[in-house]
């Protein structure tokens, strides 16, 4: 009795182990059942104008510590944004960074208005920039709340800059902007950069303490230092661990305070994190209200560590986040339960799944057979009652329990970013997830299996790493993968779509660019030209497509919303401020309604500028709607 207690453990996990492999082996779907599916969809691949004048490089210059890795730390920086930037009504303006010139670059959405104005890249104007720094994603925001949207760069080698839009004539430009810092105090001396060495690979946009104006989470990756300045040798390390390394570079938040002359005011509020969550190496993060408060819930992807959870609590003027994990079972793997996962966090997006009116969760990890097989973590809600939700977040727990093996979403190569959208308007929203890591020519799988076997006391010392430099390929091949679901399933059909191009993809953006009711697509690519695809798919149903806006045209960031249709289904969907890796959706609301009979039910819940909480019921037909949120919503 006494042994078989003992190895109760080891037979449970066995048995674990057993029913993981067989879910993940349940037949798969056909490519004649992935061109039924596909046929609900369908998109025309775009080339995006982009500006010419820039010397063009292939890899970045590095400390010379990293010299022999340059291809790994020259493996992020392709970003894309869609918004409204001219203010003509549509999200049919990209901001993108592009690693090949390094620039943030500016430029219309191509298909119909294209002519509107030319590609630019953002000028730094006063501020001071070198050739040590290098941008890594855009954000758009209104940070002034004067009604135009502006532009918030983070980079690695630099704090980020505010790129303040300014009133103008005609199409945009590159004088349309004025560079301003986002972290207050100097950092500059006689035109020469004096602030912190941030390498920033995140950013989250939300109304973090609920006092009705827009803050700025920042998730640095490397520790602070000079990772892009190849004339020195120190001050850098790599993680102190393949699982749990706490040794990254230190989060921010800051908080709005104001607006100026000049843009928008904020301070650092400091001890939001404990440290060691506040040393994750971060690659993404985003916010969204799970529990109804209006009060934005973070998760922080990690790379070589657990992710993080956090529930909101704060009041306004004070950010006070709370962390939370999931619940472990017996049956239960670590790395499946929210916040204890030693995988490699790389994408993060919220969105209801299920229709239970309560945001599910994507999570790309690397999910490579023969390389590094962890999983995607479809974390899907257990409660559909809000009151319930809240409650269990007040005791530290996060209920969501993770799928992917049975939903056959777990594996699909090395990911990065991901959106939950509804691309078809068919009521049951895709996941798009890209994919990849260096392309090259010499197969470099067997050096990285060696390096994730070995000891952790080794590994934050760079000359311990193999080399990763140019022609070396880690995960090259990989394609963008395109989930919808099938049944009880999920299939991929992004080869059927004409998206499986085997080029490695960072950052993806939506948003309806010529207002037809469908949503768009914008894909960065690492070290390759961005794309664009136009929806050209059949409409499966109708769609609401929401603006909500404060008084004075700002977006309301953190608005929820809540859709029923006459036969019973409810949607919802919020104003997203900007989160994931390095693709930002539009701050419109879309829901795809599916067959919706009839004008819909709408209920959105905000903070006015006051911080206090508002909500209202309308009645809306299917289609495009800008609505005004005050002490009541107006539809302008």
């Amino acid at each position: 009795m006494n042994w078989a207690r003992k190895q109760l453990p080891g037979i449970l996990a066995l048995v674990l182990v057993m029913v993981t492999f067989l879910m993940a082996r349940l037949p798969a779907a056909s490519q004649a059942e992935k061109r039924d599916v596909a046929s609900g969809y369908g998109f025309t691949s775009m080339s995006i104008s982009l500006p010419g004048g820039f010397d063009q490089q292939t890899i970045r210059k590095v400390n010379k510590d990293y010299s022999h890795i340059d291809a790994w730390i020259s493996s992020v920086g392709a970003a894309i944004a869609m918004n409204d930037l001219d203010g003509d009504g549509l999200a049919n303006d990209l901001c993108l960074v592009d690693p090949r010139i390094d620039q943030v670059v500016v430029t219309p959405a191509p298909g119909a208005k294209e002519e509107r104005y030319q590609a630019f890249a953002l000028s730094p104007g006063s501020l001071p920039m070198n050739d040590v720094m290098a941008p890594m994603g855009c954000v758009p925001g209104d940070f002034n709340e004067d009604g135009r949207v502006d532009l918030l760069v983070y980079l690695w080698g630099r704090t980020p800059v505010v790129h303040i839009a300014k009133e103008g004539q005609g199409g945009l430009t590159a004088a349309s902007y004025t560079a301003t810092e986002l972290v207050p105090g100097a950092n500059s001396t006689a035109g020469r950069y004096t602030g912190p060495q941030w390498n920033t690979n995140a950013a989250a946009v939300a109304d973090f303490d609920g006092d009705g104006h827009a803050d700025v989470f920042i998730g640095n990756y490397f520790p602070h230092g000079p990772v892009l300045d190849p004339s020195v040798s120190g001050g850098v390390e790599m993680n102190d661990s393949m699982s749990a390394a706490y040794n990254g570079g230190e989060n921010y938040f800051l908080r709005w305070t104001g607006a100026s002359a000049a843009g928008a005011r904020f301070e650092v509020q400091e001890g939001v994190q404990g440290l060691d969550s506040s040393k994750g190496w971060e690659l993404a993060a985003s916010a969204a209200d799970l529990d109804g408060d209006l009060l934005p819930e973070l998760y922080l992807a990690n790379d070589f560590g657990p992710d993080r959870m956090f529930h909101n609590r704060s009041t306004p003027g004070r950010i006070v986040l709370a962390p939370v994990e999931g619940v472990r079972t017996a049956l239960t793997p670590k790395s499946k339960v929210v916040g204890q996962d030693s995988f490699k966090g790389m994408g993060v997006d919220f969105g209801d799944l299920n229709r239970d009116g309560v945001y599910d969760m994507f999570v790309s990890n690397i999910t490579t057979s023969y390389g590094i097989q962890e999983s995607n973590l479809q974390f899907m809600s257990q409660s559909g009652d809000r009151d319930v939700l809240r409650a269990k977040l007040a005791n530290s727990e996060a209920p969501w329990e993770d799928v992917s093996a049975p939903a056959g979403t777990a594996w699909s190569g090395w990911g990065w970013d991901v959106k939950i959208a509804d691309f078809a308007n068919s009521g049951e929203p895709a996941i798009a997830q890209a994919t990849g890591f260096v392309r090259g020519q010499v197969n470099r799988w067997p050096q990285l299996q060696e390096l994730a076997t070995a000891n952790d006391l080794a590994l934050r010392h760079p000359v311990s790493w193999p080399r990763v430099t140019v022609g070396d390929d880690v995960g090259g091949n990989h394609r963008l993968a395109f989930y919808v679901k099938d049944g009880d399933r999920y299939v991929d059909i992004a080869e059927q779509l004409g998206l499986a191009i085997p080029v490695p993809t960072r950052g993806i953006a939506t948003g309806d660019a010529d207002g037809d009711g469908k949503l768009d697509l914008a894909v960065a690519r690492q070290w390759a030209e961005p794309v664009f695809y136009r929806n050209s798919g059949p409409s499966r149903g109708s769609a609401l497509t929401l603006r909500l806006c404060h008084d004075g045209g700002s977006p309301a960031v953190g608005a929820q919303v809540t859709a029923k249709t006459r036969d019973g289904r409810t949607f919802i969907g919020h104003v997203d401020g900007g989160g994931g890796h390095s693709g930002k959706r539009s701050h419109e609301v879309h829901i795809g309604l599916g067959k919706a009979d009839g004008p819909v039910e709408v209920r959105i819940n905000w903070r006015d500028r006051s911080g206090e909480t508002r909500e209202d019921t309308l009645t809306l037909d299917p289609g495009r709607h800008t609505l005004e949120l005050g002490t009541e919503a107006k539809e302008r």
